[in-house]
């Protein structure tokens, strides 16, 4: 199933650098989109404060870096947040999933069972961050328009449950922001494998998938996740696009 929205509620979209892997360049990405009623959905929430300037920490996080630097900077505060989608629970994409217990985080409910029950380090690693029990989560199955114009999309493989998201904006128009599920310039049936990926088929399946809407719907701007090359040549916040 695919949702074909014809009117939109978002208005612009920053992308937010929340730091890198130590060590290696690879930029660690989240999104802001502000929706025409003022209201603001944060895509991915980053690294936990407590990694920040920690030199022994595999992920690399200034000052201004965490979640709730980059909001400021935006002249925003956690609590103006009302949805996170949450792309899949990993420790950079979920790290901060605490400093939003007012928000509704919305994740696939494969994702989130996994996440659970699966017992691997990916996850146990940070938590306490994620599973806190004053977040409330809304889990879905499948793609699901959460405002009119923004649609997350299931494409698990890298993990279960893995979504990415579909945002169309007034004057860029489609824009995907295809998480983990997509290595720019590759085919899905000869993509590299990374170590992180749980499962090839699904994996593979994924990334066509994506490509398929994708072209189908004139997607104008695909976002990569990790990829620091891309990631150079694109707008960051406090610049957006519209």
């Amino acid at each position: 199933m695919f949702i074909v929205t014809l009117m939109t509620e978002a208005t612009e979209l920053f992308l937010l650098h929340y730091g890198a892997v130590r060590g290696h360049g690879v930029p660690i990405p989240g999104f802001l989109i502000r929706l025409r009623d003022g209201r603001h959905i944060l895509v991915d929430t980053g690294c936990p404060a407590e990694i920040i300037g920690d030199a022994a920490h595999p992920f690399e996080v200034g000052p201004h870096e965490h979640v709730t630097g980059r909001l400021a900077a935006l002249g925003l505060a956690a609590a103006d947040v009302s949805t996170v989608v949450v792309s899949h629970l990993d420790p950079d994409h979920a790290g901060a999933n605490d400093e939003f217990p007012h928000a509704d985080l919305v994740v696939q409910r494969r994702q989130y069972e996994h996440a659970r029950s699966s017992g691997l380090h990916r996850y146990e690693w940070m938590r306490a961050y994620w599973d806190d029990p004053r977040l409330r989560y809304r889990l879905v199955d499948g793609d699901v328009e959460i405002a009119p114009g923004v649609t997350v999309l299931e494409c698990g493989g890298h993990v279960p449950g893995h979504q990415a998201v579909l945002v169309e904006l007034p004057e860029t128009g489609p824009v995907l922001l295809a998480g983990d599920a997509w290595m720019r310039g590759t085919d899905p049936a000869a993509r590299p494998m990374t170590p992180f990926d749980l499962d090839e088929p699904a994996t593979r399946l994924a990334q066509r998938r994506l490509m398929e809407i994708a072209d189908a719907r004139g997607v104008r701007l695909v976002i990569h996740n990790h990829d620091a090359e891309q990631w150079a040549s694109l707008r960051h916040a406090p610049d957006g696009y519209r």
